[in-house]
């Protein structure tokens, strides 16, 4: 696997730990801590240490996205406080997306600024979070409304990691493998993932879908526009795992996201003339790898509430990102409740 590099660091495959050794020699830190939750502390910890030799000062705080939020925070600041970290300090986070979400923010806030590096350890983080230098918490239940642009000193993508994972946290990543699919101008990527009925994640698919983000993100770090894009199935899917993180069935991000897919390539044939085939084709894939989930006009009601706090809104108008053909975005759409309602019947049906 290639090395990928961003404006300000690079993300490393085979070679990360041996970068991770000259960062930290260089660097001249005073002190090393690691976050994990007590997932990457039972699963992924002894293999970090085994391969970096490192003895850091350890934080944990819990797994989950209704963790992710500014509780988790003060006990990582409160730890670094206690440790006496200083603005020489350098955090490492080991896990997910909600740990490398949270570490950067805490890391950006905590003096100021101090330098981190990411260690993702989920799929969904390979190809999500690992790209992009976004840092954030959720606030009041809202996906990260919280949050900066703060950048890793390094990102390292070690596919051993994804030994750790159980089958539901591996289609939680495949879901933002297949958006980029269908948001990328090469083609080809769609037809090979929807063609298959199971997932596909080589090491030659994370690698090209770690590309494909980094190719929005170069061109619009700060999403003025293009990084948008990324955002496909988002509107819908955000306010969907919102939704059902306060119920007993709380769905992962993936599986949150890959109903969101379906859903906005409905509207797009509605609003932007997305050919209905491609959309079916779309929907025949995910559902033969996601558990289709009820929904009833109460739930669907509430998800359309939760929608109006999407970040990418203006003016107290949901803004939808949507395709008019694979790869070829418009940005900025308002839809109608009665379309979204039309769409979720779609998805049901």
């Amino acid at each position: 696997m290639r090395n990928i590099a961003t404006e300000n660091y690079v993300i490393e495959f085979d070679s990360g730990y041996k970068s991770l050794t000259n960062i930290i020699n260089e660097g001249n830190y005073t002190k090393i801590f690691l976050l994990v939750d007590e997932n990457t502390k039972k699963y992924c910890l002894n293999i970090f240490i085994k391969k970096t030799k490192l003895k850091p000062y350890l934080i944990k705080i819990s797994s989950g996205e209704e963790n992710k939020n500014i509780d988790s925070c003060i006990k990582i600041w409160k730890s670094l406080i206690d440790f006496k970290a200083d603005r020489k300090s350098l955090l490492i986070n080991l896990g997910g997306g909600v740990i490398t979400d949270i570490g950067g923010f805490s890391a950006n806030t905590f003096n100021r600024g101090i330098d981190f590096v990411n260690v993702p350890t989920t799929l969904l983080s390979f190809v999500d979070a690992s790209v992009g230098g976004k840092t954030g918490i959720n606030f009041q239940s809202i996906k990260n409304k919280i949050g900066t642009f703060y950048d890793p000193m390094l990102v390292i993508i070690d596919l051993q990691y994804l030994d750790t994972l159980e089958e539901r946290e591996i289609r939680s990543g495949y879901c933002e493998i297949y958006k980029h699919s269908l948001i990328s101008q090469t083609n080809s990527k769609f037809k090979q993932l929807t063609n298959s009925d199971k997932i596909n994640f080589s090491s030659q698919i994370i690698t090209n879908s770690i590309e494909i983000k980094k190719s929005f993100v170069t061109k619009d770090k700060y999403e003025k526009q293009l990084r948008k894009g990324l955002n496909f199935g988002h509107t819908i899917g955000h306010a969907i795992e919102t939704f059902f993180m306060s119920t007993s069935n709380s769905l992962l991000h993936g599986e949150s996201i890959a109903i969101g897919l379906i859903i906005e390539s409905y509207i797009s044939n509605v609003i932007c003339g997305f050919e209905i085939k491609m959309v079916d084709k779309i929907k025949n894939h995910i559902l033969k790898i996601y558990p289709k989930i009820e929904f009833n006009a109460s739930s669907t009601n509430s998800i359309i509430k939760l929608m109006y706090h999407d970040k990418k809104n203006i003016d107290e108008k949901i803004k939808f990102v949507l395709l008019k053909n694979i790869g070829d975005l418009v940005f900025d759409v308002d839809v109608p409740k009665s379309t979204i309602l039309k769409a979720f019947n779609y998805y049901s049906s």
